[in-house]
Parts: structure tokens; sequence; C-alpha cells
């Protein structure tokens, strides 16, 4: 009987994070008559099930995982694009920007105006491949082994060249972003490196395709009230936006794809 009643549980708890976006340990624990003690235990369950993530007080939906960068460049590359030309335009000329890894930062660096004058790192091989062809941009490779899921260099080496830049603006990846939870990405070594870039930056600026809304990934990055400025897709909630304006991050709406 205790089998069934722990099934049952987990997929009530499934199907309120398939509509809510969220779930809360408390609420949960009044609503099925246990302890949340008992609540909190099917959340560990079912996180290391694969079948949520684990935050402060509950858990959300687990963040879209779509493959290597390869893989990932080709999915939403219209929606991906839209983001990249509200992004571009975030960029003003003289600074010195730090394009993370990721398919939509990808699409940023394509979306660049071609005369716009800036210095640019990345550890991505393929987004330098990209901006090396813009005539008016100072590229600086960030090395070491190149990790094919991300398409970037992560490690100590990889670290150690970042030590050397300041950017005025970091283009972060994400895999996951939550109001409470923040910006999350699913690999140690990929966070870690994330968060040195951004700790080394001025500013911060995440490009996010709607499904990476509300969900997160296991290892956390930055807060939202760090993250300067959110670009986000057409069809964002705008009382979803407001809460996190709210929390200091700057929202910028990308224009409807056909």
């Amino acid at each position: 009987m205790h089998d069934f009643l722990l099934r049952e549980r987990q997929g009530v708890i499934s199907e309120r994070l398939r509509l809510n976006g969220r779930v809360l340990a408390a609420e949960l624990a009044l609503e099925f008559g246990v302890s949340e003690d008992t609540v909190r235990r099917d959340l560990r369950e079912m996180a290391a099930a694969g079948l949520c993530e684990r935050v402060y007080g509950g858990a959300l939906p687990v963040a879209p995982a779509h493959g290597s960068l390869t893989q990932r460049i080709g999915l939403a590359a219209e929606r991906k694009q839209a983001l990249a030309r509200a992004a571009a335009k975030q960029i003003t000329a003289g600074l010195t920007v730090f394009f993370d890894a990721g398919s939509t930062n990808l699409a940023i660096a394509n979306a660049l105006p071609a005369e716009l004058e800036l210095t640019a790192a990345t550890n991505a091989p393929a987004i330098a491949a990209v901006l090396i062809d813009k005539p008016a941009v100072n590229v600086i490779l960030i090395g070491g082994m190149v990790d094919r899921q991300t398409g970037g260099a992560l490690g100590a080496k990889a670290l150690r060249d970042m030590e050397q830049i300041s950017p005025d603006l970091c283009i972060l990846g994400a895999c996951g972003v939550d109001l409470e939870a923040g910006i999350t990405a699913f690999g140690f070594e990929d966070a870690e490196f994330k968060r040195f870039a951004t700790s080394k930056s001025r500013r911060v600026l995440v490009a996010v395709t709607s499904e990476k809304f509300g969900t997160a990934a296991p290892h956390s990055i930055l807060p939202m009230a760090h993250c300067e400025c959110l670009v986000v897709e057409h069809d964002a909630d705008p009382a979803v936006l407001a809460a996190y304006r709210a929390r200091g991050c700057r929202t910028v709406t990308a224009e409807q794809t056909n």
C-alpha cells in the first residue's frame, strides 16, 4: 500500500509541475496529509530519477537538454535569431565582450554588425570562427580542452585564460532560468567556468528561449539580481517579466518571428 501511495503522490507532483511550473513541499504535505519530510523524500527520489530539480522549499521542472552544441544549433533557429538580433542591439562599440559557449550566443555573434568595433573573448571555437570574419572585432580565444557537449573550453586552462580578462559585458549561456533558482547549468565544470566568467564581468546578459523559463539544472551560476539584462522571446508573459524586473533584471523582448 505504501508503494502505491508513493507512486500516486509522485504522479500528482509530476502533473503539478507540468501545469504550474513549480511545487512547494509545504503545500504538497498539507494536500497529501503527510509530513514535509515525506514530501522532501519524494522530491529527492524524483530528482534522482531526473523527473524534477530540487530547489529550496520545493521543486522545478528539469531544464530542457538538447544534446551537443552541433545538435542544438539547428533547434529553434528562427527563434534564436530573433533573440540574437535583440541582444546584438545591447552591444555597443568599444566594449570588451565575453561570449560564453552556446547556440543562442553563436547566433548573437552572427548578428553583430560587421562594422561594430569591439574586443570579443570566447571559449567557444565556433563563436571565434564567426567573430574572426568580422573585420572590426578583435578576437581573444580562451583555450583548453573543448567539451563537446557545451562546445566550449572548460577546466583549469580556460579559467587561467579568463583570469586575464575583465569584460564590460558577459553574454552568458543558460540551461535553466528561474526567478528563485536563478541561472543554472547541467555540467559541473561548465557552471564553474560560467560563475568565474560572470565574476570577472561588469555586466551580464542572458538571451533565453521560452522553454527554459521556470526550469532549473543541477548547478547554480548566478542569482537573477546579478543578471543586468534578460533578452526574451516575443510571447514571454508580461507578469513574469515584471517579477524579473522587480529583482533588478532589465528585460528586452525580441520581435515575433514569421
